[in-house]
């Protein structure tokens, strides 16, 4: 895949986890020293900072077989650096940041959107040679030469047909564009939100609700209107899906951090578990 759709995915997704993780000051990506993605607020003095302690440590490192995590401690918080596939991801954390929500979020969001822009942005064609055959230009000649008569003598009959079918192509296009008007309004396509999977128990649970953000389903509702939206769709990255009905998170500490509740069942439904990707969007009615 192009470097450049790699970049601004990652990027993105950095940006976004900062949004949500507000005691993340820096995240950055980087490879072999080179930096592939960093964050809107991270700025290059941290960055070469980070990674000139980094390559430190795997120089001492290499004796006992390598190093895939490092946590950097200071006074003022605390900088871990985390190896994902072939590349190193680094964020700087305040000391009162909930190093296992930051993890969750990084751990999974980080490979899953690159695993997710390779599905959906595959090599591009303008990459590929096309080829075209040519027949030679002799034989195109001679063609010419033997059909000219012909052509001359068929010119008026030919000329009459053609008007009559572009007369006959107007007229089927103008039934077209009449029977296609419909006073009925587009809906826009439903908006698909990625939540990160949360248990959800108790003796008064439904087993067939989930729970989502409330500002989430509040952006449904003002983007549909009178629309009725009393289901949502979940699927997971492997392509399993099911309908279910929905109702907002009450329980104020599992607010607008990304996150869908979700009873046992359904988890066992989906083939999922806590912690895991899931993609949902409202079923409009």
């Amino acid at each position: 895949m192009n470097n450049d759709v790699y970049t601004f995915a990652l990027k993105s997704t950095l940006d976004e986890i900062q949004g949500a993780c507000p005691d993340v000051s820096n995240t950055f990506i980087f490879k072999d020293g080179k930096i592939l993605a960093k964050s809107e607020t991270t700025d290059e003095k941290t960055v070469n900072r980070a990674i000139n302690a980094f390559d430190s440590i795997t120089e001492r490192a290499d004796a006992i077989g390598g190093v895939e995590a490092v946590t950097i401690q200071g006074a003022n918080g605390r900088v871990n650096i985390a190896c994902m596939n072939d590349f190193y991801l680094t964020t700087v954390l305040s000391k009162k940041a909930d190093e296992k929500y930051v993890n969750t979020l990084t751990r999974v969001l980080i490979p899953t959107v690159i695993k997710l822009v390779e599905k959906v942005h595959p090599t591009s064609a303008d990459d590929e040679t096309l080829t075209v055959d040519l027949e030679p230009a002799e034989d195109e000649s001679a063609e010419e030469d033997a059909d000219s008569a012909e052509d001359e003598e068929n010119e008026p009959v030919e000329d009459e047909i053609a008007t009559t079918e572009e007369q006959e192509a107007s007229e089927e296009d103008e039934e077209e564009e009449t029977a296609e008007v419909d006073d009925e309004p587009l809906l826009p396509e439903p908006p698909v939100t990625q939540f990160i999977v949360e248990d959800l128990g108790g003796l008064l649970v439904s087993s067939d609700t989930v729970r989502i953000d409330k500002s989430v389903i509040s952006e449904w509702n003002d983007l549909y209107g009178d629309k009725k939206i009393s289901e949502v769709d979940i699927e997971t990255l492997d392509g399993i899906t099911t309908r279910c009905k929905f109702k907002h998170i009450k329980d104020s500490k599992h607010k607008g951090k990304g996150i869908i509740r979700m009873p046992e069942k359904l988890q066992l439904t989906l083939e999922t578990k806590k912690g895991d990707l899931v993609m949902v969007k409202p079923v409009v009615e």
